[in-house]
């Protein structure tokens, strides 16, 4: 018997674990919160705040600026590709590992590693020498660009890639190198490599864990896996068929979700919260659609005059439906949370304004800006 779509949407919000009021938290918050979500995309746009910041803040609140930077050092966390960029908790490590010892995430890396290979062994001398270290430590210049790195750079992002270096923090978010074996801890570093069967299976296991109910198609984008279908259903089948995951059919006539046997296919509503637009929940805009109706779409990257919807927009979330779009801006000099534009979407109905003035007053004080303009 199919399930009703709105059923699987509650039990989707009720997992994202949505904070309904302010509150403070330390680094062992922030590491449950990575550990829950299993992975949190990084991106340098600090117009609010920095994505992760948002993202891990809507769930556990207010925390010190160099938290994250210290879970990195301590070997409590890792950042690696998995959706993206991403932080990550520290026993993924050696699923990671058949990424690395491919070749890594990027193939151009292994061109990087040959055309400056001169460079590799003084690079990795001076960080065994004098500890970690920031591409802006090293010499030369690059072409300009997001991608002309200079010759360094090219290598510690290539390194790093193939797992020989780490990150162990960030100086104003820009990434410093250490040697993998400083800082993962050996019971990690030195643990067998699973085998990809059991790596996918752990990772299909934790992004429906994670997230409540996912699609097939939908647990490869958590992770961004490559090999299409073919690569991860047979996997799901096996989970199905040993009890582990469940399989639900549902009243729109889609794709099936997975769920954890014996969830209650329902959840909590979430207070109004805006929504990061990096956040876990809005990774997938096929199942975002399908699940809210709700278009997701990231315009920084647009020209001015194209943007529909303003620069840094964040989605306001409220109960199980989706009410708008904010477009914000931090000024942290005056101490004010801009709301620079709104835009409701199409027949929601109720106090939209003051489940916005809710979310944005919370985000305000999270961020620690002293009030919010509109």
């Amino acid at each position: 018997m199919a399930v009703s779509l709105a059923a699987i949407r509650r039990l989707v919000v009720g997992s994202q674990g949505f904070a309904a009021r302010f509150r403070r938290a330390g680094e062992a918050d922030v590491e449950a919160a990575i550990r829950r979500l299993t992975a949190v995309q990084l991106d340098s746009i600090s117009t609010v705040d920095r994505a992760h910041r948002l993202t891990i803040t809507a769930r556990v609140g207010s925390y010190p600026a160099d938290t994250v930077p210290q879970l990195l050092r301590d070997g409590r966390i890792f950042e690696y590709w998995a959706h993206e960029a991403s932080l990550l908790p520290i026993e993924l490590w050696p699923h990671f590992r058949h990424v690395m010892n491919g070749g890594g995430h990027w193939s151009f890396h292994e061109h990087a590693l040959r055309e400056h290979a001169d460079l590799v062994e003084p690079v990795l001398a001076r960080i065994r020498d004098e500890g970690p270290l920031a591409s802006r430590d090293f010499e030369g210049q690059g072409g300009g660009g997001m991608w002309n790195w200079k010759p360094a750079k090219m290598v510690l992002e290539a390194l790093w890639d193939r797992g020989v270096l780490v990150i162990a923090g960030r100086r104003s978010f820009q990434r410093s190198y250490d040697l993998a074996e400083r800082v993962i801890p050996k019971r990690w570093l030195e643990a067998p490599v699973p085998s990809e069967e059991e790596t996918l299976r752990a990772w299909a296991l934790l992004a429906v864990e994670a997230r409540g109910a996912l699609t097939e198609a939908a647990i490869r984008e958590h992770w961004r896996l490559k090999g299409g279908r073919a690569r991860l259903q047979p996997h799901l089948d096996a989970l199905v068929a040993e009890g582990r995951l469940e399989e639900v059919a549902v009243d729109d006539g889609g794709p099936p979700f997975y769920t954890l046997p014996g969830r209650e296919l329902d959840g909590d509503a979430a207070p109004p919260v805006l929504v990061c637009p990096f956040d876990n929940l809005v990774w997938d805009r096929p199942l975002l659609e399908r699940l809210f109706g709700f278009k997701h779409v990231i315009e920084v990257y647009k020209r001015e005059h194209e943007r529909l919807y303003g620069y840094y927009v964040l989605p306001l979330l409220a109960g199980d439906r989706f009410l708008g779009r904010a477009d914000l801006k931090a000024d942290r000099a005056e101490g004010v949370l801009r709301i620079r534009k709104f835009t409701p979407e199409p027949k929601v109905r109720g106090n939209v304004d003051t489940k916005l003035e809710k979310a944005a007053a919370r985000l305000a004080r999270i961020i620690g800006l002293e009030r919010v303009e509109r």
